[in-house]
């Protein structure tokens, strides 16, 4: 994969980009990482990528050619178009379907904003793909495209020393993660659930998807909207609810 980042900030992606998986991945020829400064393609005399918004009213505006003209000089001679993706407050949420779907991408090219907003003529006509990673603003895009770059790239095959970590994250088949355990099974008289010694694979499985299931109904209910349950976890489901009431206010 080929990843393209438009910043005006490129200093903020060095150690990012450089250490940890995402290091490892471009290390191992997964992935290879490119940051430009898109002031670089400005055409006035001044530099400037921002203007005054037509109609008045606070903040500066991004202007459209030195976006334009940086994303035509990053495709050219290509004959695929690669998906473009602008970091905005308001964009779709980004969610791990979303990652999982764009590390199936030969390119990408990530937008990182300042000021107060885009000419509508970015997400309008040059972007795909316009993603929020919250409901909460940030001086600029940069932050939000490392946090999705760290979520696609570590779902390239051979990228984790462990394929199987990606299939079992939090998220990737609609619930969230069950808890984990590691040594001593006894720490301060905190002691792991006696199942996981058990070394019976099969109930280690169900008391996972049951404990992930829970974790789910108690911290993100919303995920449980309009999923088909099976017929084991809406059992499981019954027992939470009838749980939560006996419990004391």
């Amino acid at each position: 994969m080929k990843i393209d980042i438009l910043s005006l900030f490129p200093e903020m992606f060095e150690g990012v980009l450089n250490v940890s998986i995402l290091g490892k991945a471009a290390e191992k020829g997964a992935v290879s990482y490119a940051v430009t400064n898109f002031r670089d393609f400005t055409t006035n005399k001044h530099n400037k990528v921002d203007d005054y918004p037509f109609g008045g009213g606070a903040g500066m505006v991004l202007m459209p050619q030195p976006l334009f003209d940086a994303v035509d000089a990053l495709r050219a001679g290509e004959y695929s178009k690669p998906r473009i993706i602008l970091t905005s407050p308001q964009g779709k949420p980004f969610k791990q379907q979303d990652a999982e779907m764009l590390s199936k991408e030969d390119k990408l090219i990530f937008i990182c904003g300042h000021y107060e907003g885009f000419d509508e003529r970015i997400p309008e006509h040059l972007v795909t793909d316009e993603y929020s990673i919250g409901d909460f603003v940030m001086t600029g895009g940069e932050l939000a495209a490392m946090a999705m770059i760290d979520s696609i790239v570590r779902l390239l095959p051979g990228v984790l020393g462990n394929d199987t970590s990606a299939v079992t994250d939090s998220f990737s088949d609609g619930l969230l993660e069950h808890p984990h355990y590691t040594r001593p099974a006894d720490f301060r008289g905190m002691k792991v659930p006696d199942i996981l010694l058990s070394g019976n694979h099969e109930r280690i499985a169900e008391w996972r998807w049951k404990e992930s299931l829970r974790r789910t109904f108690e911290r993100r209910p919303d995920l449980l909207e309009g999923r088909d349950l099976a017929v084991q976890e809406k059992k499981w489901l019954t027992q939470f609810r009838k749980e939560t009431e006996k419990k004391p206010e």
